[in-house]
């Protein structure tokens, strides 16, 4: 399907990214303000891949709020936030609020493409586990980690993942007990040829340990390696 929402009331860059996006072989459908793009995802059920969504725009509904609304109703969509480069503390509440990705501006056609494609790649990965001849899981204490129907358990109770998050997830149960770099993260997760910041895993990380710890500022499982990055303890 490779359909995508583009949030964004500056006309101009609305327009660049559109182009920029039927140009890479996506269908995009148009929004000028967040109040737009959610009608535009009801009223299509939201049959959207991802959804590029403007920090900044005016109205009841900014990015930010977009994004909160969106995460809440599917676990499966990409996200990616556009910023300005005074933004900061924006760029870490959106990734808190369930975006997969933020793009600073300006930018430029091929690094918008190239977050556009990581992301994607991502949601169609959820669509192919969900297959019937695919079946496997992973297992870690009380946690279950079901690579068929991309679920995730603790204590046989469901916990909502995203797609980054479940990759994650994915990435510490096959190297339980070892300390991974934030750049293999990274690099695992987003891509090698991700061109952000690692800070992005960082707050993943923090968004994974209130969701699954028992006490997030004392994680248990969850574990900072100082000077390295992280490790996942039974």
């Amino acid at each position: 399907m490779r359909k995508i929402l583009v949030a964004e009331d500056e006309q101009n860059i609305r327009e660049f990214v559109v182009i920029n996006l039927k140009r890479a072989g996506y269908e995009a459908v148009e929004a000028a303000n967040g109040e737009e793009a959610l009608r535009l995802y009801e009223r299509a059920n939201g049959d959207f891949d991802v959804a590029i969504l403007d920090i900044m725009m005016p109205g009841e509904y900014d990015g930010l709020e977009v994004c909160k609304r969106l995460r809440k109703q599917s676990s499966s969509i990409g996200i990616i936030l556009l910023t300005a480069k005074t933004q900061e503390m924006d760029k870490v509440t959106g990734l808190m609020m369930g975006a997969d990705d933020y793009v600073t501006k300006p930018f430029s056609p091929s690094e918008l493409v190239a977050r556009v494609d990581a992301v994607y790649r991502r949601v169609a990965q959820f669509s192919h586990a969900a297959e019937p001849n695919f079946s496997e899981e992973l297992r870690s204490g009380a946690f279950v980690l079901n690579l068929r129907n991309r679920s995730f358990t603790k204590n046989g109770r469901p916990v909502e993942l995203t797609q980054v998050e479940f990759q994650i997830m994915e990435y510490f149960f096959s190297n339980i007990g070892k300390a991974l770099k934030r750049i293999d993260i990274l690099k695992h997760v987003w891509g090698s040829g991700y061109v952000g910041e690692e800070k992005i895993v960082d707050v993943n990380i923090r968004r994974l340990r209130m969701k699954i710890e028992d006490e997030a500022s004392s994680p248990r499982h969850i574990v900072t390696v100082w000077g390295v990055g992280y490790r996942w303890d039974q």
